[in-house]
């Protein structure tokens, strides 16, 4: 008789994840109803498999074997699959044990654990995402330890213990290994874990992007419509690999579809296809993806719309897609989607909608838009800049920015990322990989949809309760460039993909008109750059002229970078002329090749031609830095962008403590033409000379106007200096005096006691008191329900006092007269609780309190949240309602490091007035610092901590005092990103 188990089935174990070679599989646990899967798997495993497995021949498996392995009570005996197309590729369960080894409950805390891995799946990294899951199950079940005999000959298996990263243990003991694993968390656990999801996931994108053989399923008989211009456009590309069209509606004698071989279905094509193109109506998509799964098809570009953004039955269709994808160990990309491009040469695949593929580049562009992809590949195309590859994810169902961030981390033929984004799926995940991105590359975002109070449609993400300006200053914490238009978009990733990073704030300006050097000049510092006076060459300038100022300027050490200005030259009647735009490209690029490595910008009002050949690629270039200073590639990678730098070009981060040079008057030089030279009318034909030993390459960007060239080059300055900042981020210090055991025992309590989900917001005695053990000392404040209670209560404190209404429309508004400061006697204590209470209330709506004064100061707002989406927040900014009107609050991730923490009282723009503004005395800003940093320890150690508001704290020029707080707990919420790797489900 079979029996049931004892726990409901745990459906929160069910995962879809990424295999190292990039196809999907699916995780569950194993169930009664699985016996016949078992046996015909088992059946499938080799000999020397099942002897590895067993310690002993065991050719099949008994009656009570497949009941064994397939009823579990889901707390002392699990057991997970690994399925692809329902059907099982591996096994694992563990087995609670005692310190005998023998079968036991709780409170055992250790199991012993054993893999099975079907031999054609061996090496796809199946073990060790089970791993991951089993262990992440086990620990939910209070296990703590996992045990395994393994035979020495079974190598593969003690590689997946050995490198998984938890602290373990060997032996050899009776002819077999002898493993003991601790199933905590570790810091080489997390990384193991973080290297494999990164390496599976950029190998699944690299399966989308650069596949041997295409097949379009919906390739239409005549020309037009959707298949048939994909397939159209794949041709025109020069598309390296097998290209397939696939149409059921084709007639049984047609051969072919513009000299591709035609079918009536994937399985009629006979040979392997890596990636299918769907372009078929919403009601024929299942059976294209089946046809597509049950023959091998690795991915899917899903271009058909009426998905999610059509509403809740587009949604479950959605849903439906990715779940029939994935069983078959598919990614997609899509539905709705407009399709993507690879311009690698061993590639060269438009599957998009796209009639022209763009120019080979460096540039890696993501959009969650086709209208919008298609503006900015026409934009990028018009300024001449090239991309490594293009996606439009569409309503991003599977493949998201994420997986493209994991890909162009290490791809080589990328050096900057354009992201367009209506939303983030997983925002810490996206952080977190956005972070480690920019460390070696430019990543640049605009964010979409950013105030529209609801999701984009099609797309499903979590909610989140942070205004966008708190998204946008984590992101720029993480080192993200984040702009607000696709021309701001364009206009960075330009500048980026052409320039080396530069140095430092400092500006040169030099140009033939005064007037757009002063708009330059301007522009500078609204953007906080350091401009140099501009230097006008006068409307006679000539090319050489420019070359020659460009290249003084370079090699001044005053400057870190250069903006040229450019209008057309006029003639000696008075006609202006567009001049040889050529010419004056060549001048410049000569200039920037011969000169040290410093980004350069060109303002250019007209000049025909100019920003074409500013942007036209060498023909005779002999090699290639990376832009943005990401790591070298070698000669064999030549970036198609050009203007060329020396090798021997320097790229000098400033040095700490270095002087600099203070602004100096540059005067025009005002030349008069030569005698015998050609009016300045004329265009003067000048030959660069072929860069035969530049081995360094760059475009020049060019802008119509000096406000977008400025914005460009402040977003580079400020991502340099977060690169610089990120080679040493800070630590999280360590304070003796924190009692973070006892707030453990004080929060459980407190929690115990309140049964409400939705947590509780502390008395003032406990947020006191949990605050203290943390080394936040709250000032008491005593309850003054009449003014005989408030005379006792200042009694106890000492004169002078404050009294203070407590009550929510009052609280921190002295502006509505419910704070009365500097009480120094009974007298005036009893006089104000008199004119309180007359004018704003009776004691019990105004709950006032008395509180003894603080040292005088500034008044600040320290506070921490916690959102479902981005995690722990600190934020930072000044009391008051100026503050609050103007959003003028800092905000960085927990936890914070030391860095973070004095960055956070610098960001906001009322600064100044902690660091002596007008002659006032400067704070103790270390005090507050050190403020912070517990807040964020506290909030990080505890995760139940999911509020806590400081108001305010005033810091004076010695210490600080914290006057108000307000604490509240909750069961903390799920860690997603902590737990083992999994694709987002629907």
């Amino acid at each position: 008789m079979q029996t049931q188990p004892d726990h409901d089935y745990p459906d929160h174990w069910e995962a879809d994840v990424v295999l190292r070679d990039g196809g999907t599989a699916r995780i569950r646990p194993i169930t009664t109803e699985d016996a016949e899967r078992l046996v015909s798997f088992y059946e499938q495993v080799s000999d020397e498999s099942k002897y590895y497995r067993f310690f002993a021949p065991y050719p099949r498996l008994s009656a009570k074997d497949v009941h064994r392995f397939t009823h579990h009570d889901y707390v002392d005996r699990v057991g997970l699959a690994v399925t692809v197309g329902g059907e099982f590729i591996a096994t694992v369960r563990y087995d609670r044990i005692n310190a005998q080894g023998r079968p036991a409950s709780s409170p055992a805390d250790e199991a012993e654990v054993a893999f099975l891995v079907q031999d054609a799946h061996q090496g796809r990294g199946v073990a060790s995402a089970l791993l991951e899951h089993i262990a992440a199950v086990a620990r939910e079940r209070g296990i703590r330890r996992f045990a395994a005999e393994v035979l020495p000959a079974n190598s593969k298996m003690i590689k997946v213990f050995r490198d998984a990263g938890y602290t373990q243990k060997r032996s050899f003991e009776d002819g077999s290994v002898h493993l003991t694993l601790d199933l905590e968390p570790t810091a080489e656990s997390l990384a193991v874990q973080r290297g494999r999801e990164q390496r599976a996931e950029a190998r699944s994108v690299q399966r989308l992007l650069a596949p041997g053989s295409v097949a379009v399923v919906g390739a239409g008989r005549a020309p037009g419509g959707v298949g048939r211009t994909v397939l159209r456009n794949l041709l025109d590309a020069g598309y390296r690999g097998r290209t397939y069209a696939v149409n059921r509606a084709f007639p049984e004698g047609q051969r072919e579809v513009d000299g591709v071989p035609a079918f009536r279905s994937v399985a009629g094509i006979g040979e392997p296809v890596d990636l299918a193109v769907i372009a078929v109506p919403a009601e024929r998509v299942p059976e294209a993806v089946a046809d597509c799964g049950e023959h091998g098809v690795q991915g899917l570009v899903v271009l058909t719309a009426g998905y999610a953004e059509s509403g809740t039955a587009g949604r479950e269709r959605q849903r439906e897609l990715v779940r029939q994808a994935r069983s078959y160990g598919m990614r997609i990309i899509g539905p709705n989607s407009f399709g993507i491009i690879s311009t690698s040469e061993a590639v060269r695949l438009n599957a998009s909608l796209a009639p022209e593929s763009p120019a080979p580049g460096r540039i890696g562009l993501f959009t969650q838009s086709g209208a919008i992809g298609i503006a900015l590949l026409a934009g990028l195309h018009r300024r001449g800049a090239g991309l490594s590859s293009f996606i439009s994810s569409g309503n991003r169902a599977d493949v998201s920015g994420n997986d493209f961030l994991q890909y162009w981390y290490e791809d080589p033929d990328t050096d900057v990322v354009l992201l367009y984004l209506e939303s983030i799926g997983n925002p810490r995940k996206f952080t977190r990989l956005a972070r480690r991105t920019a460390a070696v590359k430019p990543v640049v975002v605009v964010k979409g949809a950013r105030h529209s109070g609801s999701e984009p449609p099609g797309h499903a993400v979590p909610v989140t309760r942070i205004p966008d300006a708190t998204v946008g200053a984590l992101l720029r914490q993480a080192g993200v460039i984040r702009v607000d238009t696709v021309t701001e978009l364009v206009d960075a990733g330009l500048l980026l993909a052409g320039q080396p990073l530069p140095a430092g704030p400092r500006v040169a300006i030099l140009g033939n008109s005064e007037s757009l050097g002063l708009l330059t000049y301007d522009a500078c510092l609204a953007e906080g750059l350091r401009p140099l006076p501009p230097l006008d060459l006068t409307t006679a300038a000539t090319p050489s002229d420019f070359r020659a100022a460009l290249a003084r300027a370079l090699k001044d050490d005053a400057c870190d970078s250069v903006v040229v200005t450019a209008i057309p030259w006029v003639g000696d009647n008075g006609v202006t002329e567009s001049g040889d735009g050529e010419v004056l490209a060549a001048a410049l690029r000569e200039a920037s090749a011969t000169s040290p490595a410093k980004p350069v910008a060109v303002v250019h009002v007209e000049i025909g031609g100019l920003a074409e050949a500013l942007a036209a690629a060498s023909s005779t270039r002999t090699g290639s830095v990376p832009a943005a200073g990401a790591p070298d590639r070698g000669a064999d990678h030549e970036a198609p962008e050009a203007a060329a730098r020396p090798a021997t070009a320097p790229s000098r981060p400033p040095a700490a403590g270095a002087s600099e040079s203070g602004p100096r008057q540059v005067t025009a030089p005002g030349r008069p033409p030569a005698p015998g030279a050609p009016p300045a009318s004329a265009a003067v034909r000048y030959e660069a000379p072929p860069p035969t030993t530049a081995p360094h390459d760059y475009r020049i960007p060019a802008y119509p106007a000096a406000e977008r060239a400025v914005r460009a080059l402040s977003e580079a300055v400020k991502y340099a200096q977060w690169r610089r900042d990120a080679a040493d981020p800070g630590r999280v210090p360590k304070y003796e005096d924190i009692d973070e055991s006892g707030a453990a025992q004080q929060i459980e309590a407190l929690l115990g006691v309140h049964d409400d989900p939705r947590g509780l917001t502390l008395a003032p005695d406990d947020a006191r008191a949990l605050l203290g053990r943390y080394g936040v000392d709250v000032r008491p404040a005593l309850p003054a329900p009449g003014p005989d209670a408030a005379v006792h209560a200042a009694g106890q404190l000492g004169y002078p006092v404050a009294l203070k209404t407590t009550a929510p429309h009052l609280r921190h508004r002295a502006d509505l007269g419910g704070v009365r400061l500097d009480l120094a006697n009974e007298e005036q204590l009893r006089q104000a609780y008199r004119e309180l209470t007359e004018t704003l209330g009776k004691p019990e709506e105004l709950q006032p309190v008395v509180q003894a004064m603080a040292p005088r100061g500034v008044d600040t707002v320290v506070r921490a949240a916690i959102d479902p989406a981005v995690g722990a927040v600190l934020s930072f900014g000044l009391a008051g309602a100026a503050s609050e009107l103007l959003g003028d609050t800092a905000h960085r991730l927990v936890p914070a490091t030391d860095r973070d923490a004095a960055e956070l009282i610098r960001t906001i723009r009322t600064a100044p007035l902690l660091f002596g503004w007008r002659g006032s005395a400067p704070v103790d800003t270390p005090a507050l610092e050190e403020l912070l940093l517990r807040v964020s320890r506290l909030v990080d150690d505890h995760p139940e901590v999911v509020g806590i508001s400081l108001e305010p704290v005033v810091v004076a020029q010695h210490g600080l005092s914290v006057l108000g707080a307000s604490v509240r707990l909750a069961p903390p919420p799920a860690r997603t990103d902590l737990g083992p790797r999994r694709l987002p489900s629907y």
